[in-house]
């Protein structure tokens, strides 16, 4: 089974598999409607057009070609979490609840039904075998690399799913569609979150919920009131501009206080941490540490690669500290563990703690995001 968006990636992906001699069937999911999420425009993300895309090269390349409707889990699974999240004062990361709980656990559970041996995808990232045991590691090209959003990819899930892209450059993928024909060769990619136009979450939020997000009070690091904020799902840590605060050096969002409805704003100095916490913990290699770990660690697609280690404090509660101070990440987001090209594992920011100090004698909670 190939999940086919419609983009090139996963046309290829397709193509690939086809080369090889797997019996291919293409499958496209209808997540959401655009009229459900307050869209007008029919060139987004799981439009139409892409699903008309998909069934176009399915066509050319002789596969049957099926459309899924998975809107409703879309809408509990993804949709709910987000705005939940954002009003709760954290950031979420829609595209990997996006690949946990909709491709990767339905669309799996749809290609057992249907008997396919496997699921494939247009991702960019490596899986290997080594035993018993699967690997997810790094795509070669590191400009692509995907495997940030597929860290919560269980033991289970990695044996049924192929990553043909993972040895290939984008360069390289497009080639093949222009070889083969494919309409979207030379389609351009989506950058935004597929459900919310232009970027703007806050309007999303409210439009979606219904409800307005409460005003309240910008604060500096010793609760000094510096003026008004409009609500917490418009504002999101290491933002600068659109904060309408007259200051004499400029001002950054480096907290947001759920409890009381505050949103902290500090110079750049005040953005960096050298503590993390996590949870929500998935170890995807198959092995928990033990104890304490020197790793790779990424709180961002886009963000370089730090060292740090990494310690179980609970359960499902992993402390995090950075060999040099980084810029804090907003709660919500994830944190995924390298050990160079393998991904050990990953989890969902709870809390970092801002400052340059090491010690724990500070409870944030979860209040802090």
């Amino acid at each position: 089974m190939i999940a086919m968006s419609g983009g090139v990636d996963s046309s290829v992906a397709a193509s690939l598999m086809k080369d090889q001699g797997f019996e291919c069937l293409g499958v496209t999911m209808k997540l959401f409607s655009n009229e459900d999420v307050g869209l007008e425009r029919d060139d987004t993300c799981c439009s139409a057009k892409d699903t008309d895309d998909a069934r176009a090269v399915a066509y050319r390349m002789g596969i049957p070609h099926y459309v899924f409707n998975f809107s409703e889990d879309f809408n509990k699974e993804v949709i709910q979490r987000f705005t939940e999240s954002w009003e709760n004062g954290r950031t979420p990361n829609p595209c990997i609840d996006c690949n946990r709980f909709i491709k990767f656990e339905k669309l799996l559970r749809r290609a057992r039904e249907l008997d396919c041996s496997y699921l494939v995808t247009g991702h960019y990232a490596r899986i290997e075998r080594e035993g018993h045991r699967f690997f997810l590691k790094k795509a070669l090209d590191a400009a692509k690399d995907q495997s940030y959003f597929l860290y919560s990819l269980t033991q289970e899930e990695l044996a049924r799913i192929l990553f043909p892209l993972g040895n290939l450059t984008k360069k390289e993928v497009r080639k093949i569609a222009e070889m083969k024909g494919f309409v979207n060769a030379q389609k351009r990619e989506s950058q935004d979150v597929c459900f919310v136009m232009d970027g703007d979450y806050a309007r999303f939020v409210e439009q979606y919920t219904g409800r307005r997000g409460e005003s309240g009070n910008f604060v500096d690091s010793l609760g000094n009131v510096l003026g008004g904020h409009k609500g917490l799902i418009r504002y999101t840590i290491g933002q600068r501009r659109g904060l309408g605060i007259a200051s004499t050096r400029r001002l950054y969002v480096c907290g947001k206080n759920e409890r009381d409805n505050t949103v902290t704003l500090g110079g750049e100095e005040d953005l960096y941490a050298r503590l993390l916490y996590a949870k929500d913990l998935v170890w995807t290699a198959g092995e928990v540490p033990r104890g304490p770990l020197k790793v790779g660690v990424k709180t961002g697609y886009r963000r370089t690669e730090r060292r740090g280690t990494i310690e179980r404090v609970g359960e499902d509660r992993l402390r995090v500290e950075f060999e040099e101070p980084q810029k804090m990440t907003s709660p919500g987001q994830a944190v995924v563990f390298y050990e160079g090209d393998l991904v050990l594992g990953g989890g969902t920011i709870s809390e970092m703690k801002p400052g340059l100090s090491t010690t724990d004698d500070i409870n944030y909670g979860e209040g802090l995001a």
